[in-house]
């Protein structure tokens, strides 16, 4: 990787980016194919049901990240404006405190195992602990190639659920090791295969056998400094920033209303990336969410405060169950060229990167409503989509958009006057000039 700074890259004409970023990124044009075509309709054919063709979303690069002293270039697939735009920002701030310090736990997963028709759950629990070390050894034979690659069965647990509205029951808890894969088919057929014998020891009945999204032994964490002097822009002094955007936060760590909108701003970054790769978005929000209300009542992800020297200071942690192997990682063309382009050789790197990222587009949300709201930067970008929806085309785009901003009106019955206006006006001129 050579840099994840590319000054200008914005303005480039969309054909000229794809080999600037192969060069920025130090490979070339052979070792990174285009970030075009992605799956054919034969390929969806044998992913899901029913297929009748393909789904695309807009795949952008966010810039100037560097993860753990390694520069970074990210590809997030997103349809919403502004979070390639903010987390690349954020990502140039965050590079004068020296980037993003990121951690993740070695990738364990959890299954469970519901037991039913136990009279004595207390007696039955203590039958399944009895033979935990030859269920962890049974567990560790069913997939032989992860055991040869360092994972397999780590522990096994019983829980016991007192009351529920079918009464109380007992959840087997395995804990599984799954290397560089998300690991859910690895975890499930594990679980399938422990039942009948957690069946025979406890006299119960195996019910549900499923891994947990809620993958709390499996947690990324990203943390960042801002000096405070790089937050002031315009008529904000760095410390008014600072403050507003410890402020928002506050309000997010205090009131799940607001909070369930703060998380949605660091899945916008966090789902983009995980999207990008192949990876299950709706398996990293379930856990992000569970993990977000684990006290009891939801609340941040994310924290942020001052240091003693005033700067500003974030962290986030959450669980990130990714990977870099099976599934659409290794199906998608698209997704194994994200990969490639990020220059990750872990799982366990990929999370890291993916939670920082997470957490520069929560600064990027934060700043904006602490400073000049929301809407300023978002609507600039959502204005070209409105004007595109309203019929624009060609240089009409950016003339619809321009005009809405100015206004201060985004809305698609006056994208279409102006551009009825617009488009009558281009007409003149064409019958003013084919009459010279």
């Amino acid at each position: 990787m050579n840099t994840s700074r590319i000054p200008g890259f914005y303005n480039l004409p969309i054909h000229e980016r794809y080999p600037t970023l192969v060069q920025a990124a130090g490979l070339t044009l052979e070792e990174l194919p285009p970030f075009e075509g992605g799956l054919t309709p034969e390929q969806a054919d044998h992913m899901v049901e029913n297929a009748v063709g393909t789904f695309s979303l807009p795949l952008g690069i966010a810039l100037n990240f560097i993860v753990n002293g390694r520069e970074v270039l990210v590809p997030m697939a997103i349809e919403e404006p502004s979070v390639i735009a903010g987390a690349s920002f954020m990502a140039k701030l965050a590079r004068a405190g020296g980037g993003f310090f990121a951690t993740a736990d070695a990738p364990l997963m959890i299954g469970q195992i519901q037991l039913l028709n136990l009279p004595d759950l207390p007696s039955a629990r203590l039958k399944i602990l009895e033979h935990k070390a030859a269920l962890l050894t049974e567990a560790n034979e069913i997939d032989p190639v992860l055991k040869k690659l360092g994972g397999g069965a780590r522990d096994l647990e019983v829980r016991i659920i007192p009351d529920s509205p079918i009464g109380g029951f007992l959840v087997v808890h395995l804990i599984y090791d799954v290397r560089d894969a998300m690991g859910a088919n690895a975890v499930n057929t594990a679980c399938e295969h422990l039942a009948p014998r957690l069946e025979a020891i406890s006299g119960g009945k195996a019910h549900l056998r499923i891994l947990s999204n809620l993958a709390d032994r499996r947690l990324a964490r990203a943390r960042c400094t801002i000096p405070v002097d790089e937050l002031a822009f315009g008529e904000f002094s760095g410390e008014e920033v600072r403050d507003g955007i410890i402020a928002a936060w506050a309000f997010a760590a205090a009131d799940p209303y607001r909070a369930a909108t703060h998380n949605k701003g660091i899945l916008n970054g966090v789902d983009a990336v995980v999207i990008a790769t192949g990876n299950d978005w709706r398996a990293v929000e379930a856990g992000a969410h569970a993990y977000a209300a684990r006290s009891g009542r939801y609340t941040s992800l994310s924290s942020w405060g001052k240091d003693a020297e005033g700067n500003l200071t974030g962290t986030l942690e959450m669980p990130l169950a990714v990977g870099i192997v099976g599934g659409a990682t290794k199906v998608h063309p698209l997704a194994k060229a994200a990969l490639k382009l990020m220059g990750v050789q872990t799982a366990t790197e990929l999370a890291e990167v993916i939670v920082s990222v997470g957490l520069a587009q929560n600064l990027a949300a934060l700043r904006a409503l602490a400073t000049e709201g929301i809407q300023r930067g978002h609507m600039s970008l959502h204005a070209r989509q409105v004007a595109i929806a309203a019929g624009a085309s060609g240089d009409l785009i950016e003339r619809v958009a321009s005009q809405m901003v100015a206004e201060k009106v985004v809305r698609i019955d006056r994208a279409i006057e102006i551009l009825q206006a617009l488009s009558g006006q281009t007409t003149r001129n064409l019958g003013d000039q084919s009459r010279e």
